[in-house]
């Protein structure tokens, strides 16, 4: 029933007993001066204003029928609402409204007699976007009493206030901006050093240089919703739901389903209009490195080492056969060709390790070994061939972050600090080296020695502390790119996970075979999620970083894989290298094939 001309009228009733038309029940439809349209509904009072709905009277009981007003004959009893189905349908409301489908808003609150927000958060909100801000700080009182933590009204009355005086400012309105700096956001006694700081904004010349210097959107819609958003984490879910919270929710499912699929291998946008909400997110085995793309046959004897350079252009490998061959990876097609070859390493390549930059790249060679050689990978000419002595043994060695120096050391005790020309910088005596990292801090190196430990070494205190400790000899390691974790090959044990900074086991991947063979495992994939392995049973291993027992073993070596390499770069893209005297490039089902998978799954 509409509203006469605005004036209050008597209410008016409608009765719909059994048998009315589609069986609905009374209504009661009242018109108030103010413009609100109040709707009674078996008792349960809804009030519409701005799509923000009174909560129902409370049913008693869970009987199908009950009385109408005037003691008619029973009708339909409006279902009672479980604490989810209330939160479902505020959920729903709020993204509605968020698109702008007010009236849709409207009668989603009216039917189902839910609230959208408390009617003082709804005042304070628009109070906000229309920058009235002393209504604004005048509902904060109103509010005070909905909150877990009143305490929090002064921080959230200084989030106003800020605002109020960024705005002055933009305005020109210096004066104005400088009474609300001392009289209203000093005396609250809270943040004083981003009060000195808000100060500081006085002396912008121009609007922009505000902007620019407090990283401030400028005075407007924008500005005023990302205030709205931090002041609403001071209020409960019960008074104002946090923005977008479906979206939220919605996206959390996404990441979940994403973690736990097994061989999800590509970084998808984190929206949600790149997936589809209808269906549960899985890939297909045939889309992740399990098949052979490539075999290479240049090199002549056992294949001990391989490595993609950080930028993932390039793949190093080094042989038995006293070469190194560089391979140029073409990123469209994901195939590899020889770019350069490196000879002249006489006892073999058993270790090699790019600069950050991928300028240079370091071999080193077996136990027996005193020599590493730098090369410049665009020239392939030699820069530094270095042996500080012929009882050396310089079999690992790692970059330091800045590329200027890097750290090399044997089993026979050495363990040095050098520079590009192998200049020796620093050396710890004693120290009788297995495998070595650098980590980001450019001051720690990570070295795992013959008595089956990883310790710390600080080259600028000297100081040194043990980090992990195995029971059995760690025949390599390699480090995560954030540092964290650490993947050892421990002989006779299998591939181990430790993490870094708790010291502690993580976990222990089963499969591999791992004896006393120098095995080089990796972390690869889209965000480091797998790990792979050679093993001594001809197979390379991988692993979901989070599943003990593997979820693929690839065959097609026929002798020891001895190490494995991830491209940084491309998530599908693995290459293997083999005593066989093959290296394998491992990729994705080809293209119909992952289209007929996909036409299954569906």
């Amino acid at each position: 029933m509409e509203a006469n001309g605005g004036g209050q009228d008597r209410d008016s009733e409608l009765s719909c007993r059994n048998g009315t038309q589609n069986g609905e029940s009374s209504s009661t439809v009242a018109a108030h001066s103010n413009g609100l349209i109040s709707v009674t509904n078996n008792g349960n009072a809804v009030s519409n204003n701005n799509g923000v709905a009174a909560q129902p009277a409370s049913n008693n009981n869970n009987n199908s029928s009950s009385s109408t007003a005037d003691g008619g004959s029973g009708v339909k009893k409006k279902k009672r609402l479980s604490q989810s189905e209330e939160d479902v349908i505020r959920l729903i409301g709020q993204h509605l409204n968020d698109l702008g489908l007010n009236q849709t808003v409207d009668l989603l609150m009216q039917e189902s007699g839910c609230r959208l927000e408390h009617p003082s958060a709804t005042k304070f909100r628009n109070h906000v976007i229309e920058g009235e801000w002393d209504k604004a700080e005048s509902d904060l009182n109103e509010l005070k009493a909905l909150m877990h933590s009143p305490s929090a009204i002064v921080r959230m009355k200084f989030l106003l206030l800020q605002q109020k005086y960024l705005e002055y400012l933009e305005d020109g309105k210096v004066l104005e901006a400088l009474q609300v700096l001392r009289a209203e956001l000093t005396p609250l006694k809270y943040n004083t050093e981003r009060i000195h700081i808000l100060s500081g904004y006085l002396m912008c010349s121009h609007a922009e240089d505000l902007r620019a210097k407090a990283e401030w959107e400028g005075k407007g819609t924008a500005s005023r919703t990302k205030l709205l958003d931090k002041l609403q984490t001071y209020l409960p879910p019960s008074v104002m739901l946090p923005p977008r919270r479906l979206q939220t929710l919605l996206k959390q499912a996404v990441e979940l389903q994403r973690e736990r699929c097994l061989y999800h291998n590509t970084k998808l946008d984190s929206g949600l209009d790149s997936v589809s909400l209808l269906l549960d997110h899985s890939c297909s085995r045939k889309q992740f490195p399990c098949y052979t793309q490539q075999i290479l046959t240049e090199h002549c004897n056992e294949v001990w080492f391989c490595k993609f350079s950080n930028d993932g252009t390039k793949l190093a490998t080094g042989s038995k056969d006293t070469t190194v061959i560089v391979w140029q990876v073409d990123m469209e097609i994901q195939q590899l060709k020889l770019m350069k070859t490196l000879e002249g390493h006489a006892y073999g390549v058993s270790y090699l390790a790019w600069s950050p930059d991928d300028a240079y790249l370091i071999a080193c060679g077996p136990d027996d070994c005193s020599e590493l050689w730098l090369w410049n990978v665009q020239t392939g000419e030699l820069r530094t061939k270095m042996s500080q002595s012929h009882e050396d043994s310089l079999t690992s060695v790692a970059w330091n972050p800045d590329g200027k120096r890097f750290v090399t050391g044997g089993q026979r005790g050495q363990f040095y600090q050098c520079d590009l020309d192998g200049n020796l910088l620093d050396s710890w005596e004693g120290v009788r080296v297995q495998c070595l990292w650098c980590l980001s801090d450019g001051r720690t190196v990570l070295a795992s020695d013959t008595h089956q430990r990883i310790r710390g070494y600080n080259f600028e205190d000297l100081t040194d502390r043990n980090i992990v400790q195995e029971d059995h000899p760690i025949m390599s390691f390699t480090v995560s790119k954030n540092g964290r974790l650490a993947l050892l090959n421990v002989a006779t044990q299998g591939v181990h996970l430790w993490d870094l900074q708790d010291r502690v086991l993580v976990r222990k991947y089963q499969g591999v075979t791992q004896g006393f063979y120098t095995i080089h495992s990796c972390f690869g994939g889209h965000n480091e999620d797998f790990i792979a392995s050679g093993s001594e049973d001809h197979k390379v291993y991988i692993w979901h970083r989070r599943s003990e027992l593997p979820i693929a073993e690839l065959t097609g070596h026929t002798r020891t894989v001895n190490c494995v390499s991830w491209n940084p770069v491309v998530p599908g893209l693995l290459a293997s290298a083999s005593d066989d005297g093959t290296i394998r490039i491992w990729g994705p089902a080809p293209f119909l094939d992952v289209q007929d998978a996909e036409g299954l799954n569906a």
